[in-house]
């Protein structure tokens, strides 16, 4: 069975965006600079691992996630994004689709949501998972087999490897989040206790909920101001688990993935005609269209295999 490439599409539109040049213009001359990078990353992995099943995740909810429920401070750190931006992902969303990949997004669920319950479903077809990303917070979804890519910062880790990076197993990921917090999603964690305490703690006690069950033995670990470790972790026992529930990815998004295609389909050149795109970026990816057409044209497009 081949591998399942997920692909975690605003994180390399986002990347672009604020490392292309924003001179850069497609056809009609309007910025392109977040087109132009997530273009090239694309074609470049099609072309690199020739996947035969793929799906690309977008996000859309910053404000409107299911978490700002129940925590309206969730990533209230982040600026909107600008008008011009989201134009620009729209685009990619349609260059992903004309190059033959699924494009899925919702306004309710982020993308590593839409993923890892993609993930959940199709592991059952026998699939092992390639999610391409540059989050971490997708080490809590690896199991035997899949593996962790940023194909832009060239990090590849199984299993063994997030141990190795992260010094926590996959299945542990979401403790560590909701122990040291995340700035970057704006979860608090548990103030004062910072990524090497998490880690120690885990090691030690295994989660959270054995860390909170052995409170008392907190204090006499290994561990630099474990006392005042101790105390913080009662103080704030609320908001650890609070912070767990926002960091863990959410793998029952109703989605019907029984009619949801992850075979990459014959790319669509009248779909790619109509984008406003940079002209280096159109002819990339028409000679990739030339290209893939032939080999996905010998295979008969299905859902699963």
């Amino acid at each position: 069975m081949p591998p399942l490439f997920l692909i975690d599409a605003s994180i390399y539109v986002f990347r672009a965006w604020f490392s292309v040049d924003e001179s850069l213009r497609d056809e009609a001359g309007q910025p392109a600079n977040a087109v132009y990078g997530y273009g090239h990353f694309l074609i470049d992995l099609l072309d690199g691992s020739r996947p035969s099943h793929a799906m690309a995740a977008f996000d859309e909810s910053l404000a409107t996630c299911f978490r700002n429920d129940f925590y309206p401070a969730y990533k209230a750190n982040r600026p909107e994004a600008p008008a011009d931006l989201k134009r620009q992902i729209q685009i990619c969303q349609a260059l992903t689709r004309a190059l033959g990949v699924p494009a899925l997004s919702s306004d309710r669920y982020e993308a590593d949501d839409l993923i890892g319950s993609a993930a959940r479903h199709f592991r059952r077809q026998g699939f092992a998972m390639r999610f391409l990303t540059a989050d971490k917070d997708y080490a809590q979804l690896l199991e035997p087999g899949d593996r962790l890519w940023d194909a832009g910062g060239r990090r590849d880790l199984d299993c063994d490897g997030v141990l190795e990076v992260m010094g926590v197993r996959p299945d542990q990921v979401v403790d560590l989040l909701a122990l040291a917090g995340d700035s970057v999603d704006n979860i608090p964690g548990v103030p004062g206790v910072g990524p090497r305490t998490a880690t120690v703690l885990l090691r030690e006690l295994g989660c959270l909920d054995g860390i909170y069950a052995q409170l008392h033995r907190v204090p006499s670990l290994p561990l630099r101001g474990a006392a005042r470790a101790a105390r913080l972790l009662e103080a704030h026992r609320q908001q650890a688990y609070l912070s767990r529930r926002l960091a863990t990815i959410h793998c029952q998004v109703p989605v019907d993935w029984d009619s949801q295609p992850v075979r990459l389909t014959a790319p669509a050149p009248e779909m790619l005609d109509a984008l406003c795109l940079p002209a280096v970026t159109r002819r990339r990816a028409q000679s990739w269209l030339q290209r893939a057409a032939p080999q996905q044209a010998e295979e008969t497009p299905n859902h699963v295999v």
